[in-house]
């Protein structure tokens, strides 16, 4: 993946990044703009790698549930 890629999969999970600050996680430990990973950003990372790959989570409710929560989203307009 190039990093374009990687900040595509970021933003499928809301999670804004540039290319500069994640370039500095690729860095060799001593260069002075080295970050290390954070646990966050790696969750995040996994988490749009699942939606890029599988698609987004379908809602395994009821479906009757469901179509009643859409019924009262539509009624509010």
């Amino acid at each position: 993946m190039r990093d374009d890629d990687i900040v595509e999969v970021l933003a499928l999970v809301d999670f804004k990044i540039s290319k500069s600050e994640l370039g500095a996680f690729f860095r060799n430990e001593d260069h002075p703009k080295y970050m290390e990973c954070q646990d966050q950003i790696l969750r995040n990372f996994l988490n749009g790698l699942i939606i890029h790959k599988r698609g987004p989570r379908e809602d395994k409710r009821d479906p009757s549930i469901k179509r009643a929560n859409e019924a009262k989203n539509t009624s509010k307009d």
